[in-house]
Formats: structure tokens, C-alpha cells, sequence
């Protein structure tokens, strides 16, 4: 394991060299060669670091796409240098690593303590609630036992509202609904923030017709959820989710550009049961499709 850590620390240092010269690629590998000479002469060989910085180069664009999508309010520009490639190293580990090598957790705590030594005060907090968010998506099992926060009381973090909806369109054909498509490769609610003080559901109406450009009457709640989320400045947060059943006369989806989603498609009933989707959504999801007889 120190043997891993000291790969990861040299792979960080030439990803800062790299970052931090406008992303020369035959720097990097100058600079790669630099840092493994000087730093790891401990090392047995250079393996590891070798597949861990060329699978970093080589899906850079998809992990700083999740980055984006896991701190939405954190353009990757004004994420620090070191914090934004300890989050490329993270999640390279968390997503695409060998699990019987890299647990999930290994991965987690491992980014942070990179973020802790080489990052600034807030580095390790941010990091650890970029990489939960990651994990709470990817629906890994024990994902509510990382790096747990017993001195913070829930009731005292800052709390956000978001609102959600089961999309419902009736056509002669059958009954569809829509999804939108992540970065994560999962098929999931349109979902989006209610402003301070808004009505749940005129909000999420809202916020739809901003992400999907569809106008939506809200037929039902379906429920609510909550979790929690970091970010750099406030700290921990609490995000609170209403999920609505909502019906539209438009078949035409027109996703806004930018905040992580890559696809906006109808699918008929019979459809769903196939689709990538994350575990905490099936509840609302099956909920929705229940409900939508009462309203035909």
C-alpha cells in the first residue's frame, strides 16, 4: 500500500506540472519521468504509475465530465490545480481500477489524503464529497459508511431543495416516459433546484421546462429524499428532493447544454425494466408508473 501511495503522490505532482502548463502532453511525460527518478527510487518498478497516469490522460475528458456533474457548482476552472487532479486520480480508481486491487474505499481515502497533504485546508472535505457523491451514484454497497462526520450535526448543515418528476407523455401508441442520460452512464429523473421560497411543485415545473423545454402539469408526489453533498466553501450540505409524477402533450425533448447529461429519450413502459438506472430511483420510478393508470 506505501508503495501505491508514493505512485500516486508522483503521479499528482506531474499532473500538477502538466495542468499547470496548459496540458502538454510530452511535458507530462518529461515531467512523469522526472518525478519517478527523483521520488520513487523506492519503488520495485513504475508500473503503477505508468497505467495509472496514462488511463488519466486517456479518459480525461470523461472524468472531468463527472467531475462537473458531481460539483455542479464548481466549474473545473475554479477548482484548484491540485484538488482537480487529486478528483482525475480518485475517480479513475473509483471507476475504472481493479476493485479486488483498489477497493472503492482505498480509492476514496486515499484522494483525500493526497488532497490533505498537498492541497489546502478545505482540500480533504471537498474531495472526500465530490468522490461520496461519485460512489452514492454508482450505487456501491457499505456507500454510507465513508468517511462518516460524527461531530457535524445533519441539523446544522445549509440546506438546499431540488425537485424531480416521473415524466409521463400519453399517446395513441401507449404511455412513455422520460429520461435523461449522465455522464455516469445511467438513465435517471430530470431534476433540477428550487429557488428559496419557490413552491415545490411550480419549481420543478420549472426547472424541466429549463432542462427538457417542455411545459409540464404535476399530476401526484411520488416522495422525498434527502443526502448529503460537500462543497469547498459551505462545507457539508443537505440536499433536499421532492419527486413528482408530471404530465406533458410534447414529444419533443430539447436538453439544455452543459450540466452533465448527455441524452434526453422517451421510453415506453415496456422499455424501462432495461434501462441503466440507479437503485434509490426504482422506488420513485416503479412508484410513478403506478400511479399513471389513475390518470389516463
Amino acid at each position: 500500500m506505501a508503495n501505491r501511495h508514493l505512485s500516486r503522490s508522483i503521479v499528482l505532482q506531474s499532473l500538477f506540472e502538466w495542468d499547470f502548463n496548459r496540458c502538454d502532453t510530452m511535458r507530462f511525460r518529461s515531467s512523469l519521468k522526472k518525478n519517478s527518478e527523483e521520488f520513487g527510487t523506492g519503488l520495485p518498478d513504475d508500473t503503477y504509475i505508468e497505467a495509472l497516469s496514462g488511463g488519466i490522460l486517456k479518459k480525461q475528458k470523461q472524468l472531468d465530465a463527472i467531475i462537473e456533474r458531481a460539483a455542479p457548482d464548481w466549474p473545473l476552472n475554479k477548482i484548484s490545480i491540485v484538488d482537480r487532479n487529486v478528483l482525475r486520480i480518485g475517480l479513475h480508481e473509483l471507476l475504472y481500477a481493479d476493485r479486488k486491487e483498489v477497493p472503492p474505499k482505498v480509492a476514496i481515502n486515499e484522494a483525500i489524503e493526497l488532497a490533505k497533504t498537498f492541497g489546502g485546508e478545505n482540500s480533504g472535505k471537498f474531495v472526500n464529497g465530490v468522490l461520496g457523491t461519485v460512489y452514492k451514484e454508482i450505487g456501491e454497497p457499505g456507500k454510507n459508511e465513508i468517511s462518516p462526520n460524527r461531530e457535524l450535526d445533519p441539523a446544522k448543515m445549509p440546506k438546499e431543495f431540488l425537485g424531480g418528476a416521473v415524466i409521463v407523455r400519453f399517446g395513441n401508441d401507449g404511455v412513455y416516459c422520460a429520461f435523461v442520460h449522465d455522464v455516469f452512464g445511467y438513465w435517471t429523473l430530470s431534476k433540477g433546484h428550487i429557488e428559496e421560497g419557490e413552491d415545490p411543485k411550480s419549481g420543478t415545473a420549472r426547472e424541466i421546462k429549463e432542462e427538457l423545454g417542455i411545459d409540464v402539469e404535476i399530476l401526484d408526489c411520488l416522495g422525498e429524499n434527502e443526502y448529503t453533498a460537500s462543497d469547498p466553501e459551505k462545507g457539508k450540505i443537505r440536499k433536499h428532493v421532492y419527486y413528482f409524477l408530471a404530465k406533458t402533450d410534447s414529444d419533443a425533448l430539447k436538453l439544455e447544454s452543459g450540466g452533465g447529461l448527455l441524452e434526453a429519450r422517451w421510453f415506453s413502459l415496456d422499455e424501462i425494466a432495461d434501462l441503466k438506472t440507479y437503485g434509490d430511483m426504482l422506488p420513485i420510478i416503479t412508484k410513478g408508473i403506478q400511479k399513471i393508470s389513475e390518470f389516463k
